[in-house]
C-alpha cells in the first residue's frame, strides 16, 4: 500500500519512524515549511530515509492539489495536522485519508482539545482516528482509545505518557483495519459535540474569583502551553508544575501564603495553589522559590490585579 504522510513535530517524525519500522511503503512526506532556518522534525526524518518531503505554504493552490494527486497515495495518513486541506485531498487516496485527534470526538474539537478536556476537570478523555470530511474533527469515526485524567494530570503529562504512545499505536492499528477492508465508518453524534477555541492567552488569565477546582484545572490545562498567567510587577508571570490542597485559610484568593522548596503557595477561594515552576516575561522557567527570592515575593503579596 503506498502511504502518503502529512504531519509536523516530534510525532508525525515517531509515526513515521514506527510505518518504516515495520516495512511501510511511505511514497511521500508533507511537513510544514522551514521557518527561521529550522526545520521540522518530521522533515528531518524523512530526509533522512530518502523519503520525497513537500513544504506547501498553502493546500488551497492547484498547482499543490495536482503534484500531491501525481503521488496517488492508497492512503493518506493525518498526524498532527494543523494546516487548513480542502475536503478535495482526501479523496483522492484509493483507501481514503485517516486523521488523529486527541479527544473522544465529538468531544472537544479544535486546535487545544487536551487542554480543554483538564480545564474543563474532565476525569475521561482519549484519542480518536477517524475520517476528515472537510469540517473542523468532524468525520466518522475509524477508532478511539480512552484513558483516564487524574487530578495531578496536566496537559503535558497526558500528551506525552499517554496520547502521543497511543496515538502511534492508533493509527498503526487503523492502517491494519484499512488493509484487511475493516476499519469503520461511525457518525458522530452532533448533539454531544462540542468545539472550543484555541487554548492562548486570551484564555489562560487566572481570575481569582474563581472557585479554586476551576483555577487549578485552568493552570494544569495551561501546563506547559500557553502557561497560565497572572501580571507582576508589571509583567506575566506564568505557573508550572501545580499541585492543588485543600487546606483551609483565611485569606483572600491570590495573597501569597509562604513560599518553600515546594514553590510559592498561593490562596484560592477554597484550599491553596502550589507552583513548582515559573516563567516571567520572555524569560526561561525557573524554580518558584528562587523567582520569588530574586523578585522580593513574600507572604502577604498578592499576584495578578
Amino acid at each position: 500500500m503506498r502511504i502518503l504522510l502529512i504531519g509536523q513535530a516530534a510525532f508525525g517524525a515517531k509515526v513515521l519512524e514506527s510505518l518504516l519500522e515495520r516495512g511501510e511503503n511511505i511514497v511521500a512526506v508533507y511537513a510544514p515549511p522551514d521557518r527561521g532556518g529550522r526545520t521540522d522534525p518530521l522533515k528531518d526524518a524523512a530526509v533522512a530515509k530518502e523519503i520525497p518531503v513537500y513544504q506547501p505554504a498553502t493546500y488551497k493552490d492547484d498547482q499543490v492539489f495536482a503534484e500531491y494527486t501525481g503521488i496517488k497515495p492508497d492512503l493518506t495518513v493525518m498526524a498532527f495536522v494543523t494546516d487548513i486541506i480542502p475536503a478535495r485531498y482526501f479523496d483522492v487516496p484509493t483507501h481514503g485519508t485517516i486523521n488523529y485527534h486527541p479527544s473522544l470526538l465529538p468531544r472537544h474539537r479544535g486546535a487545544s482539545a487536551i487542554n480543554w478536556a483538564v480545564i474543563m476537570g474532565a476525569t475521561r478523555t482519549g484519542l480518536s482516528i477517524f475520517w476528515p470530511d472537510g469540517g473542523i474533527d468532524t468525520g466518522e469515526i475509524l477508532l478511539q482509545k480512552e484513558i483516564d485524567v487524574t487530578p495531578e494530570d496536566t496537559t503535558g503529562s497526558l500528551y506525552f505518557n499517554h496520547l502521543f504512545p497511543m496515538g502511534v499505536e492508533a493509527i498503526l492499528e487503523s492502517i491494519d483495519l484499512v488493509k484487511a477492508d475493516k476499519a469503520p465508518r461511525i457518525p458522530q453524534d452532533e448533539s454531544l459535540a462540542t468545539y472550543e477555541p484555541p487554548c492562548d492567552d486570551k484564555v489562560a488569565g487566572v481570575d481569582w474569583s474563581r472557585p479554586a477546582n476551576e483555577v487549578y484545572n485552568l493552570v494544569r490545562g495551561c501546563d506547559p502551553q500557553p502557561g497560565a498567567y497572572v501580571m507582576f510587577n508589571d509583567e506575566k508571570v506564568r505557573f508550572y508544575g501545580p499541585k492543588f490542597m485543600d487546606e483551609a485559610h483565611d485569606k483572600a484568593p491570590g495573597m501569597v501564603l509562604s513560599v518553600d522548596d515546594r514553590g510559592v503557595h498561593v490562596a484560592l477561594d477554597g484550599g491553596k495553589l502550589i507552583v513548582s515552576k515559573v516563567k516571567a516575561g520572555k524569560g526561561k522557567k525557573a524554580a518558584a522559590a528562587e523567582f520569588a527570592a530574586e523578585k522580593g515575593l513574600k507572604a502577604g503579596d498578592r499576584l495578578g490585579r
